[in-house]
């Protein structure tokens, strides 16, 4: 594990993910199931031209998005708090020397990862009466394990004024081996895709 130290949605951290397949986006390459995503070729283009312009394309961004990521200062705060620890926030975190692919976590801990989310409130109601891992985010939460090499992760789901939901995740090892060899076909073609534009 490669670990950037950043802030992140800082110049760095955007440069450091250029053309990067970022664990946020894992599910535009697999499946829950491990199957390639029916995203798969969108997402392609979009960080083979990110390569070929040398700069990460601006992404769309609502008020619910803009909240959350707001509220993310926080919603870890209560974490720390509701289990005594220090989150570690770091910028971007490659699996290796390679760069190939990663992620950025809300945060890490000794030898685990977090992701947190802040919802609308009738999102967040639904996810603690679920009281499971959304599916909407295993590829992003399996893909984080595979990355830093964890067995663990935890999910939390934070609203102010609300009980927060807080799991702990454990590593799908049959998940990360799909999910491995997809990222290295998926990234064999990466790269004859930029070869080509760069031809043209």
């Amino acid at each position: 594990m490669i670990i950037m130290e950043c802030e992140q949605l800082s110049p760095e951290w955007f440069a450091a993910k250029v053309g990067i397949p970022s664990a946020a986006s894992f599910d535009q390459i697999v499946t829950s199931k491990g199957e390639p995503s029916k995203s798969r070729q969108k997402y392609l283009y979009q960080l083979a031209g990110e390569i070929v312009l040398g700069s990460k394309v601006e992404t769309y961004t609502n008020a619910a998005m803009q909240r959350g990521t707001e509220l993310e200062p926080e919603a870890r705060q209560a974490f720390e708090f509701i289990h005594d620890v220090q989150v570690r926030k770091v910028g971007f975190v490659f699996q290796d020397e390679q760069k190939r692919w990663g992620a950025s976590p809300d945060g890490l801990l000794e030898n685990a990862g977090l992701e947190m989310k802040c919802p609308l409130l009738h999102t967040h109601v639904g996810y603690l009466l679920d009281n499971k891992l959304p599916t909407d985010y295993f590829q992003q939460v399996q893909g984080g394990m595979l990355i830093t090499g964890f067995n663990q992760w935890h999910f939390m789901s934070y609203y102010p004024g609300m009980p927060p939901l807080i799991l702990k995740v454990d590593r799908n090892e049959g998940f990360c081996e799909k999910l491995k060899a997809e990222l290295d076909i998926f990234c064999d073609e990466l790269a004859v895709i930029v070869n080509k534009l760069k031809a043209l």
